[in-house]
Formats: structure tokens, C-alpha cells, sequence
């Protein structure tokens, strides 16, 4: 009898530990280059873990560290997100690609997510956007709208996603009106407020009445608005405290979606290592507001172009187009495969200025 009574206190112990273990929330990390109060990037995947914890409540348990640097001290902060207990790990800059390969090696049982990189193993993901749609959009709007036919880009690092957008812009700019000229300046930095300052203002000073960034402070957009007959479009997320002017639209990065999907996975386990790269179509890519800033036949046509571009009619990388050099890169209507894209290290024939190395 006492024998019996053990084991069933013993078998109910054990059933209570069991259920006490199936309801353990699922735990994922996140890894931002940038703070999460930058207004860009970093912000709107922030939005996205904000999504994933609205979605499935106490299932789930979300910790981020922000404002990482890319390089050594991003794989420490990856290795102690691993050996806290995280189940999924969303690493969210390009310059963590490395330090992903490498922290996923030694965390097998983790899945880790990297973010707009090309590295994958059987536990380790990519994903991006393809923001070179929306630059297609806004380049419409820039080359319709300058008065000085000078359209300024602050570049953050010459990487291909980087070097995609300054094509992408360029090319229909440069179809809505052929005086447009890009005048480029590296910042070499993902988000530092007064370097993004200053690049605008250099840009300005130089003639530019259009302004793109592809860094993530909210900086050139205030720069802009002091400079005053200046438009600007806002990168990564809304940046709608400056509508409707200087900024008249804005590319928006929406990770929502894409975040509640792979947790989601992960919870069912049915998580598999891919390669995601949406865009329009997906709803991935989102064009903000067209403010009354711009005209109503320039906004018609970029909002034709953007749903031209998520039917799939058609492509922003057609040819006729050239290389810098002047070689043919695409002949007539031929469209550019995702590998050349992914990889893209030239500009299109017409920017002026090297790449640096």
C-alpha cells in the first residue's frame, strides 16, 4: 500500500513537472545594430517583437539587446542569449552575418534567423527585404520633384543591399527626368545621428533638393527640415513625424509578418532552414503615405509603378541597362536574376564616383 501511494505521488510529481515543462514559453532574442528609439531599422524590427509578444501572449517570451556592434562583441551577445535558453535568435544587421555562422555552430539545438546576409546552415536562416522595389517608387517621386536636377544619397556601408537601392533610385530617377544627377556620400555607419547630419547638410550645400538615406536615424530628415526647399523619403519605417514635409513618402520595413511566421514554426516544430526574401508583393516592403507635397499626376505614377511591381508586370531592374563602364549588363526587357542582384557590386551607367573597396 505505501509502495503504491510512493508511486503515484512519484507519477503525479513527474506529471506536474512534465506539464510545468510543456507550458515553458518559447524564447527569442533579438540582436539590433542600433538602438530601438532610432526611428529606422532598428525600430521597426522592435515593432516586429512587439508583434510576435501581441500574437502568442505568455507562450512566448521575447529579450533583445540593441545598439551591437558588428564584429566580435555581437557573437558574446549571441553566445549568452544561447546559454540563457533562447530557442530562436533574430540577429538583425548585415555585419552579424559572421558571428551567426559562427555562434549557430556551437548552438546546434537553437535556430537562429540572420538578417538581409547569405550564410545558411541547418539551423541558421536568412531573410530580407527587397527594399530596391521601394527605392524604385521613391526615385520616380525624387526625379519628378527636384528643381536642381541634384538628388543627394547618404550610403551607410558599399554593400550589394546598399549599392541595389543607389541603382534601383537612380534608374527611375533618371527616367523621370535624364538631367538628374546623384551626388553619393559614405557615412560607413548604420546609425550615428551627426554623421547623418552632416552628410545631408554637405549634400544640400552642394546643391541637392532631394535627399535619400540608407541609414537609420531620423537625422537628414531633420536636417532637411532646417535647410527648408529640401523633400526627403523615410527609411526602414514611416518617419512620419516629419509629413508632410521634407519627408513626402517613406520605404517601410514590415517584420511583423515575417517574425510571427518563424516563431510560430518553431512552436510547432516545423521550423526549417530557408531563404526569404519578400518584397511588395509580400507586403514585406510598404510604401508610406504620399503626401500632398507631391503632385497628384507624379503620385499616380509612382503608385502605378509600386502596383505594377507587386503584380509582377514588372520588374525594376528591365533592361535596356548598362553597367558604369558602359557594357551592356541587360538587353532589352531582360530582367535581373537574384543571384547578380544579391551580389551587385557596380553601379548602373550614369552615376558618377567609385565604390570604394
Amino acid at each position: 500500500m505505501k509502495l503504491n501511494k510512493i508511486l503515484t505521488t512519484a507519477a503525479m510529481a513527474l506529471g506536474l513537472a512534465t506539464t510545468a515543462m510543456a507550458e515553458e514559453p518559447t524564447k527569442v532574442g533579438f540582436v539590433y545594430v542600433g538602438p530601438v528609439g532610432d526611428g529606422g531599422w532598428t525600430y521597426e524590427h522592435d515593432q516586429g517583437r512587439l508583434a510576435v509578444e501581441e500574437e502568442f501572449g505568455d507562450k512566448v517570451e521575447t529579450v533583445y539587446v540593441e545598439s551591437v556592434p558588428e564584429g566580435p562583441d555581437a557573437e558574446r551577445v549571441m553566445t549568452q542569449m544561447a546559454l540563457d535558453g533562447a530557442d530562436l535568435i533574430f540577429t538583425t544587421s548585415f555585419g552579424f552575418m559572421d558571428p551567426t555562422v559562427n555562434v549557430a555552430k556551437k548552438f546546434p539545438n537553437v535556430k537562429f534567423e540572420h538578417a538581409t546576409g547569405y550564410k545558411r546552415a541547418e539551423n541558421l536562416s536568412t531573410y530580407g527585404a527587397r527594399f530596391y522595389e521601394g527605392r524604385a517608387v521613391l526615385g520616380h517621386i525624387a526625379g519628378s520633384m527636384t528643381e536642381s536636377n541634384i538628388v543627394g544619397y547618404i550610403g551607410s556601408y558599399p554593400i550589394p543591399e546598399v549599392i541595389r537601392g543607389i541603382n534601383s533610385a537612380f534608374i527611375h530617377a533618371r527616367e523621370a527626368n535624364p538631367d538628374v544627377e546623384f551626388k553619393i556620400i559614405w557615412a560607413y555607419t548604420w546609425f550615428d545621428p551627426a554623421k547623418e547630419a552632416d552628410a545631408a547638410k554637405v549634400l544640400i550645400e552642394q546643391g541637392a533638393d532631394v535627399i535619400f538615406q540608407h541609414t537609420d536615424s531620423t537625422a537628414p530628415q531633420a536636417a532637411a527640415q532646417n535647410a527648408g526647399d529640401v523633400i526627403t523619403f523615410g527609411q526602414a519605417s514611416d518617419m512620419a513625424e516629419y509629413k508632410p514635409k521634407p519627408r513626402v513618402s517613406s520605404i517601410i520595413d514590415n517584420w511583423a509578418p515575417y517574425y510571427i511566421e518563424r516563431v510560430r514554426a518553431v512552436m510547432e516544430g516545423t521550423w526549417e532552414s530557408t531563404d526569404t526574401w519578400g518584397g511588395i508583393a509580400s507586403g514585406m516592403v510598404e510604401i508610406g503615405e504620399i503626401t500632398d507635397v507631391v503632385p497628384d499626376d507624379v503620385k499616380a505614377e509612382a503608385l502605378a509603378i509600386k502596383d505594377s511591381i507587386a503584380s509582377g508586370e514588372y520588374h525594376p531592374f528591365t533592361g535596356p541597362i548598362n553597367k558604369q563602364d558602359g557594357s551592356q549588363w541587360l538587353a532589352e526587357g531582360e530582367t535581373a536574376d537574384d543571384g547578380t542582384l544579391l551580389g551587385m557590386d557596380f553601379y548602373v551607367e550614369g552615376l558618377t564616383g567609385k565604390i570604394p573597396q
